[in-house]
């Protein structure tokens, strides 16, 4: 857990990811599709984004891709995902009480009625993770670190410690979503305290001179911590490093390895849940 940070303390790490980095060449003429979605053993809607990428200087909404066929498969049934505004959102879910199972393997299919690059589909597969069992969180604030300190997210849990586990951490401030992006999430393995007890490991760095972050005491704070695939926690750790704005490209770098077939972009993750809560003091 020794890359156990966020995005911010990323860019010191000096370990790679494994897969060789090369330079993105920015061919306005090459659309490609992107993919952006997922699910959770938590009941809800399982949503999936589809949109276009555009070219490095266009500076727009990202086109969104519209009226696909869209249906995700575990092995046992099929489910369609339907278009939240047909034709025009190019958001697709499932019913609210659809939620995914740790250990299966889930398979999306999407079928574009217009192709993009002569390729109209695209496959993605991920199976769900286990997650370590959350007991409790801490947070605490560390008045010497930095010019206006530090507020550090602890973890407590049990590791399961059956194999090299990746968990991705998310957290919410009065019920309010604050790692909204890609770039803000913590990602973490296990490599060093595969089995062990977490006792109070900090999942999250908050820098308190960002008000909009940071907290003040009677503040909830919500962990969602999820284990994810090693794929997923690659793709993560690259769009991080790869020093890109995401939002030019609706979409990661080409350079970074994501699971969609037939050259679309993005990833589709299946991964497992877990919840802690605590007030600051």
């Amino acid at each position: 857990m020794k890359r156990l940070t966020i995005y911010s303390l990323l860019l010191a790490i000096v370990a790679a990811a494994c897969t060789e980095r090369v330079d993105l060449t920015l061919d306005e003429t090459y659309t490609r599709l992107v993919v952006d979605g997922g699910i959770s053993n938590d009941t809800g809607s399982c949503q999936v984004v589809l949109t276009k990428t555009a070219d490095y200087f266009y500076n727009e909404p990202a086109p969104r891709v519209v009226n696909a066929s869209v249906n995700l498969n575990d092995g046992f049934g099929s489910y369609q995902l339907h278009e939240t505004e047909p034709g025009i959102s190019g958001i697709y879910e499932t019913d609210s009480s659809f939620y995914g199972i740790i250990g299966e393997t889930y398979t999306l299919d999407i079928v574009l009625a217009q192709p993009i690059d002569q390729t109209t589909n695209y496959t993605s597969s991920c199976k769900m993770m286990d997650v370590a069992r959350l007991d409790s969180i801490q947070v605490v604030y560390q008045t010497d670190w930095g010019p206006e300190g530090i507020w550090e997210i602890r973890v407590f849990a049990q590791e399961p410690g059956n194999e090299v586990n990746y968990y991705m951490f998310h957290y919410y401030r009065n019920d309010t979503l604050m790692t909204d992006s890609i770039w803000k999430i913590a990602i973490s393995d296990d490599k060093y305290i595969n089995g062990s007890y977490i006792n109070g490991l900090t999942a999250i760095y908050i820098n308190n001179e960002n008000p909009w972050e940071s907290f003040t005491p009677g503040d909830k704070v919500t962990v969602k911590m999820s284990g994810i695939t090693k794929e997923y926690y690659d793709f993560i750790y690259q769009v991080q490093l790869s020093g890109f704005n995401i939002p030019f490209f609706t979409g990661p770098p080409a350079n970074v390895q994501g699971n969609i077939s037939n050259g679309g972009i993005g990833f589709f993750s299946a991964y497992s849940n877990i919840w802690a809560s605590t007030i600051v003091r």
